[in-house]
Parts: structure tokens; C-alpha cells; sequence
């Protein structure tokens, strides 16, 4: 066993069962983990100690329900304080009913990560496939891993931290270097850029990129398929859950589509660290994790993608849609569908805007949670993305506290984000409460905030400040004559009849428009984007889906 060895720790009353769970850990993953068992908590618990006094990293613990001496969950209570970022599993009998109310209540709290239910064979695949997600979970932050793109940069430059969240949301795995470390220049010197400009990035340990822009990156990454003039069925514009979902049930269904996304896959959804409430991920999925496996479902389909180019006009040609991108290209489709989400609200706070990437970040609270390690970190916002990136600073950070304009969570949050919040000591939620304004020259240092029932002014050390506040649709660059609501967000269907009566705005045809179908007659839009669309991301997905049997409705009837 070598020292660099991360463990694994078992803990159970019966003899069997845990002799059981020891030795099928043992098999699958004794070569790369420190695999252990103990029969008594507290003797657990004073290994568990001695581990962290070492400097030894535990990814994993598995703890049977039914001890004397405690319950697995007040042993994984007590053992999250030692070793907060190990993965705690509840290992319960088939069956348990007992065991039942106690498992909610946990995972509600935020106390577990899930649970497994004991081996029975050997070997127990069941078994090891819950055991190895969690793995995969804990090895994706603390192991080393490829690293497709090296950036070479110092620290506080703004770019540099567009370039890791940019990476990061698409999945690409990268290494960050600073400028004045050993490392970073040794790649320096390697890649004949001593002098810079920095950033340096270097893309797969040959191209050498100096203080380029995305899509140039992009390039390097063969990220890109070039549009071919009128090849495509369908261009989806955003992909994000509802253009992901789109693009996927298109493909699969023949139409040759494209899919033209500005900044990263997943959207606002792909800045989540974990979203615990959609079908099928019992134990939650990072909406990064969630945005991947549809951009490959979708890629595997035949789905071609445009990364890092943004679209700026659309117009209609003889039956044809043209979406003209920001570099000049034009991409010709029989349909579109719009799908760009929205984005976050700025605060408009000029010292705050002025420290964007410098301490003050708009999401990225995946991206830049482990650089947050002991320090004061504020949250701005109450919706479910506020949430969730709280409970994942909060892993990190000495005190996350969360500052809502309302009066409480519960008006724009998620029930089981509520209660894990309420659980969580090492968040504070300050309810009617704002941010006025920031200070720190070179980086955030302080926020000023105003209390929303008394006025009183507080100015209050900072170290960072996550901004998760209301959203705004991304539809400047559409046609002025598509019909849209008074904040931005685009009409579809129905809604472009007033009331439901009179003629529907802007609409020439003598068909009524169908469901989705924007005031331009064969372009839709789908998700956040769309008026009175339900914020979540099953909504988005499922509108995304929902979209396409509308054009093809619409192509067929052309």
C-alpha cells in the first residue's frame, strides 16, 4: 500500500455482514484505496483522527444503520466533522422498512450522500456500481486527472477565471497554473512563451494559445463543426436542457440539426452542483454531469455543434431560416428552434461590476468553490440555483451566508433545499437583505449591505460574493417584430392571441400558430426562454422534447 493511498472505511456491528462488505471492497478496490473495517464506532471514530492528524484523505464511508453503540447515521454525523469531504453511504438490509423514515430524514438534511443495501454475492455488481458513483464523485474533485487544456495565468486576472468557468461548464478538463510558480513556468519555458501575453493556454501539449479568445480555443479543441450552406432540417439556438433535449429527440428522429451555443452546454442548469430533484438520479447529478451525457447523446445522434459563436440576427429566405453567427457565418435551416435560457441579473453596482472574476462571480460556484477554502463567502439570491450553490460553498468556505431580498427561501426555493439549508451550520440566511455596494481595490474585500425593513446600512468583510439574482431572457438580438412579453421573454402559440381572442400579434398566415411556434411562422422556442415557462430543468427538457413534433407538424405541412 502506498502512503498516497485514499481510504475506504466500512463500519458494522455483524460479524458477517461486515466481513462481507470488507471483502468485496477489498477485491474490487484494494489497489487503488486503503480499504478498512471496524466493528465498534468510536473506534472508528479514533482512526478516523488519527487519519486526519497523517494528512490522509478518506474518499469513502459506509456505515451499517442498526449499531449499539450509535445508529451509521450519528457515525457518519461524527465522521463528516473529521473528514467533511469523504462520501457517507448508509448500508442497510434488504427490506429494512425501520430504516425507512430515518433514510429520508438524513438525506433531506443533507447527512448522507445515499445508501446501499448489503452484498449478497459475490460478486454483488448492484453493489459496486452505487459504490463506484460515489467514488467517481469524490475522485473527480481530488484526484489527478487528464487535463486537455493547461492554462498558465496570475492570480486575480478576470480572463483567467472566464477561461476555467468556461472550461469547466463544458466538461473540459484543464489544470490551472500560476504564473509565478514552479510549474507554470516550466510550461512557460516549454511552450516558448516566457514573455507571455497571459493567459498561456495550451491545448492538448501542442498548440500554444496567448491571450486568444474562445473561440480560437475552441478551434484547437476541434470543438466545431463548420455550417454547411442549407444542410440542416433544424438549428437550435442554446445548449442549455430544453435546446439539449431538442437537439436530441430531433436527431434521432432524422433532422439534420445543428446546435449553436455562445458559451457552455447546460446553460444556467450546467452551473448547479447538484440537482437532487430530477427523474431518475436518486443521489442527484451536477448539472455539468447532466449537460454531458446529453451533449454526447445528442453528438452520438449526428448532432453537429457551433461552440463559442453567438447568434446576432435572424431573419427568414424563401421558405428558409438564416441565423447569422457573431463571426460572420450564417447558418440556413427549414426550422429553428430558440433555446437560449436566460441569464443572471446583474446588480449594476459599478465597484461590484468592477471586481466581476476579482472575488465577485455571476454562478461559477462549482468552478471556484475550492479556492474558497476557510474564507467569508456571501450568496446573493433564493432561488434553487442560490441554493445549491450555497450548500457547495459551504463545503468549503469558513461561513457561507445567503442574503435574500425576501422574506424567506421558502417563497422561491425547493422544499428539500430549505431543510438542507436549515440543516447546514455553516450557512446563515440573512432574509431582507441586499447588497448596495463593494470595496477592495484589487480584489473584493468587504460588501455593504442594506437591511430591506429598517434601512440600516452594515458593511461587512468578504471574501467572495456568488450572485445568483433573477434571470432575463437572451433575446435582444431577435427580430423586432417577434412578438415578445414586457420582459423580454418570447410569446409561443396561444399567447399570441390576447386573451385568447383577435387575430395573434404579428401572425400572417391563415393557420393558427402551433404550440411553441414563435409570431415568426417555423421557428419555436422552448425552456426559460418561452413566456410562463415553468424555471426548472425537467420543464426545459420536457419542452424541449415537446418542440419537435410541432416541426416536424410544421416542415411537413410546408
Amino acid at each position: 500500500m502506498t502512503t498516497h493511498q485514499a481510504t475506504i472505511l466500512a463500519v458494522g456491528d455483524g460479524a458477517e455482514t461486515l466481513d462481507a462488505v470488507e471483502r468485496q471492497l477489498s477485491r474490487r478496490y484494494g489497489a487503488a484505496y486503503a480499504v478498512r473495517a471496524e466493528r465498534v464506532p468510536s473506534a472508528a471514530l479514533h482512526q478516523l483522527e488519527a487519519e486526519r492528524a497523517r494528512g490522509r484523505q478518506v474518499a469513502l464511508l459506509v456505515a451499517e444503520q442498526w449499531m449499539p453503540e450509535m445508529t451509521g447515521i450519528e457515525f457518519l454525523l461524527r465522521a463528516h466533522e473529521l473528514h467533511p469531504e469523504a462520501k457517507r453511504v448508509l448500508l442497510i438490509a434488504w427490506g429494512d422498512r425501520r430504516a425507512t423514515p430515518h433514510i429520508l430524514q438524513a438525506a433531506a438534511l443533507g447527512q448522507i450522500d445515499g445508501f446501499v443495501t448489503r452484498p449478497w454475492g459475490s460478486p454483488d455488481e448492484e453493489f459496486h456500481k452505487s459504490i463506484t458513483d460515489f467514488l467517481e464523485d469524490w475522485a473527480r474533485l481530488h484526484r489527478p486527472r487528464f487535463e486537455a487544456v493547461q492554462i498558465v495565468g496570475e492570480f486575480g486576472m478576470a480572463r483567467c477565471h472566464e477561461l476555467r468557468d468556461l472550461l469547466q461548464r463544458n466538461g473540459v478538463p484543464y489544470g490551472y497554473y500560476d504564473v509565478h510558480g514552479e510549474h507554470g513556468q516550466a510550461l512557460l519555458r516549454k511552450a516558448g512563451r516566457a514573455d507571455g501575453p497571459l493567459p498561456v493556454v495550451i491545448v492538448l501539449g501542442t498548440t500554444v494559445l496567448a491571450n486568444s479568445g474562445n473561440p480560437q480555443i475552441a478551434e484547437a479543441l476541434a470543438a466545431n463543426a463548420p455550417p454547411q450552406e442549407a444542410a440542416y432540417d433544424l438549428t437550435v439556438i442554446g445548449a442549455g436542457p430544453a435546446g439539449l433535449s431538442a437537439a436530441v429527440y430531433a436527431a434521432s428522429e432524422g433532422l439534420r440539426t445543428m446546435v449553436v451555443e455562445h458559451q457552455a452546454i447546460g446553460g444556467q442548469a450546467g452551473t448547479s452542483s447538484r440537482i437532487r430533484n430530477y427523474l431518475g438520479f436518486p443521489r442527484g447529478i451536477s448539472g455539468g454531469q447532466l449537460a454531458a451525457r446529453a451533449y454526447q447523446q445528442a453528438w452520438l445522434f449526428g448532432t453537429h455543434f457551433h461552440f463559442t459563436r453567438e447568434a446576432v440576427a435572424l431573419r427568414g429566405r424563401e421558405g428558409e431560416r438564416v441565423v447569422v453567427l457573431s463571426d460572420g457565418p450564417e447558418i440556413v435551416s427549414r426550422a429553428v428552434v430558440l433555446a437560449m435560457g436566460v441569464s443572471y441579473r446583474r446588480l449594476g453596482i459599478p465597484r461590484i461590476e468592477a471586481l466581476i472574476g476579482l472575488g465577485v462571480f455571476y454562478g461559477a460556484a462549482v468552478t471556484e468553490a475550492p479556492a474558497m477554502l476557510g474564507q467569508e463567502v456571501f450568496v446573493a439570491g433564493g432561488g434553487n440555483s442560490a441554493g445549491q450553490a450555497a450548500l457547495h460553498l459551504a463545503r468549503y468556505a469558513a461561513r457561507v451566508t445567503m442574503l435574500v431580498r425576501g422574506e424567506s427561501l421558502a417563497a422561491n426555493m425547493s422544499d428539500y433545499l430549505v431543510r438542507e439549508i436549515a440543516a447546514n451550520a455553516n450557512i446563515l440566511v440573512r432574509t431582507n437583505t441586499e447588497v448596495v455596494d463593494g470595496r477592495g481595490e484589487h480584489r473584493l474585500q468587504a460588501l455593504v449591505l442594506r437591511d430591506g425593513c429598517s434601512g440600516a446600512i452594515e458593511t461587512v468583510p468578504a471574501a467572495a460574493l456568488f450572485v445568483l439574482i433573477g434571470t432575463q431572457p437572451q433575446t435582444a438580438w431577435l427580430p423586432l417584430t417577434m412578438a415578445r412579453d414586457e420582459g423580454g421573454f418570447v410569446l409561443t402559440g396561444p399567447d399570441l392571441a390576447p386573451d385568447g381572442q383577435g387575430s395573434p400579434l404579428g401572425w400572417n398566415l391563415d393557420r393558427p400558430p402551433l404550440p411553441f411556434e414563435t409570431s415568426l411562422p417555423g421557428v419555436f422556442a422552448a425552456g426559460d426562454v418561452r413566456h410562463r415557462s415553468v424555471k426548472r430543468v425537467a420543464a426545459a427538457v420536457g419542452e424541449g422534447s415537446m418542440a419537435i413534433p410541432r416541426v416536424h407538424q410544421y416542415l411537413y405541412s410546408c
